[in-house]
Order: C-alpha cells, then structure tokens, then sequence
C-alpha cells in the first residue's frame, strides 16, 4: 500500500541502527576522497621535483641552444690587425735604373705558406738586385724572387731566413659589393699600417701603361691605400686574406689615394694566369 503523506509533514526519523550505518558509510567515502586528493598532490610534488620546472615551465635539464663559434663571428679592424699583423712583412730593395743611378724601393708582402713564401706585387721587386725582408718581430732576411707573374703583377718570394715564429695568413674567401675589408701594409715608409672600408665594386680593369690589355676582374675598394701598400694584403672581416694591393686610381698622376684601390683577387693571385703589361700608377 501507498502511503501519502500530507505536504509539509515531518519524515521521521529511522531506527539508530539505520543511522549508524549511514554515517559510516559517508565516513568512509570522505575518508577515500580525502586520501587520493593527498596522493595527487604527492604525485605532483615528485613530478615538479624530478623535472625541475620553473616559473617559465622549461625543465631544467634541457640542453642549451647552440652558438656560433667566436671564429665565425665577424672580427673588429684591431682583431684583424692583431691577427694579421705577423703575417705581413716589410719590403726593401735596391738596384740600378736604366742610366746606372742607385735606387730604392719599397712595398708590403703577405706570408702566404707554411714554407714562408711571400706573396706581393711583381712590380715591388722587378728589377731588384737585392730584396729584404723585415718581419713582424723585426727579423731581417734576404729573399729572392721564386716566381712571378706578369699578367697579373704578382710575384713570389723565397726568404733565406725565418722568423722564430711563422704565421702564414689565410686564403680565400670571396668578396661582394659593400662587404667590409681592411688594408695593412708600409705607406711611405709608415711599417704595418692599417685602415679599412668596403668592397666598392668587382671584375674592375686597369689599363696597361702602353695601353696594353692590361689587368681584368680586379677588386675595387675604399681602404686608404698608398705607396708602399703595394702587395699588402686585403682582408675581409674574418680575417681572410680575399686579395693583394696592386694599385690605385688617380687622375692627377700623383700616385696618392683618392679613395678607389684596386686588388687582385686571391685565386687569381694564387694561379690565375693572362696577359697585359701591369697597371698604371703603381704603389
């Protein structure tokens, strides 16, 4: 039977035993929840630990992104010159001219090979009677010309002695508009000088003195340059040496710089062969 109870009316209460056995009941149930609530703040404790998270959420044991090598990274004018410095020496020569009079001449070279081969400008030594070598560290040699090539005014040296300490410099690297590049060298007479500026153009041509074919793909550049760079080396910002300092471009004849130097590139230097009759004026 159905018993219908009037609205409101009061629900009474069950027998102890009823009520005991609910109360443990929801005793029990609390007692589980309250457990597993400990056992997840637990299992997160020991997870934060372990990885080492921080506020950022980047685990600690992460490896750090890698970096490019200081070699790799584009050298200041005074690394350059610091770098290059010893790999530069001191040109001198004498001989006779075409009357039989005394003269003197002078330009830069490059240490160029583990052996000490020099690298310069043909147009330093042509003609020489005798050529010395002054290193970085004040060392003095004699050298004697090994080879040479006229189309391109570079020459090599054998020097008779070596420096206590050789560094050859190093080769290659080529060169694009705008890229930066420094000079060292002996301009009148002021030994391992230096200054910088940019490639300002490529694949330049100077015309021979007779009007000859001259020099073709020669590097244009800003660099102050005069008498006595010649056959110095040209540097571009990792320290390599991309050319050799042949000539400058002067309108007035007077053989001072205006701001236009030309270089032949390495590898043309290095083994690059042609013809003409150098370049006008020399440095």
């Amino acid at each position: 039977m159905t018993v219908l109870r009037p609205e409101g009316a009061e629900t009474p209460e069950p027998p102890p035993e009823e009520r005991k056995s609910r109360w443990n009941t929801a005793d029990l149930r609390r007692r589980v929840l309250i457990g597993a609530i400990v056992v997840w703040a637990v299992a997160i404790t020991v997870l934060v630990a372990v990885r080492g998270g921080g506020d950022d959420g980047t685990p600690a044991a992460t490896a750090p992104s890698a970096v490019p090598s200081a070699s790799d990274a584009p050298l200041t004018v005074a690394q350059i010159y610091q770098t290059l410095t010893p790999s530069v020496v001191v040109i001198e020569t004498t001989g006779h001219d075409s009357r039989d009079r005394a003269e003197a001449g002078s330009g830069t070279g490059v240490i160029a090979n583990a052996d000490g081969t020099v690298l310069t400008a043909l147009h330093v030594v042509d003609g020489a009677e005798t050529i010395e070598l002054t290193y970085a560290d004040g060392t003095k040699a004699a050298a004697k010309l090994r080879s040479e090539d006229p189309s391109r005014d570079i020459a090599m040296l054998t020097p008779e002695k070596l420096p206590e300490t050789l560094v050859p410099a190093v080769l290659g690297g080529g060169a694009a508009v705008g890229d930066d590049v420094v000079a060292i060298g002996n301009p009148l007479g002021l030994v391992f000088s230096t200054t910088s500026g940019v490639v300002s153009g490529l694949n330049r041509k100077l015309n021979g003195d007779d009007g000859g074919q001259g020099i073709e793909g020669l590097i244009q550049f800003d660099a102050a340059v005069n008498p006595g760079n010649s056959g110095g080396p040209l540097i571009n910002d990792r320290g390599q040496v991309i050319g050799i300092v042949i000539a400058l471009a002067n309108p007035s004849g007077a053989g001072t710089f205006i701001g236009i130097g030309f270089a032949v590139p390495i590898g043309a230097a290095l083994g690059g062969t042609g013809e003409g009759d150098g370049q006008s004026p020399p440095l």
